[in-house]
């Protein structure tokens, strides 16, 4: 039963898992603000070329 607990406190294969995902959470969150920011951006340069035309 202690070899049992020990290899279960030294498995860390879900800690990397959580881990990746929250990477992978946080670059989508800088992706999309990214693209909300390019977006907010571009469609300002639209609205002055069209009232330019």
């Amino acid at each position: 039963m202690k070899a049992l607990i020990k290899r279960f406190k030294a498995d860390e294969d879900g800690a990397t898992a959580i881990e990746y995902g929250l990477i992978a959470a946080l670059i989508a969150v800088a992706i999309i603000a990214a693209v909300r920011a390019v977006g907010t951006s571009l469609s300002t340069t639209f609205n002055s070329i069209d009232a330019a035309i």
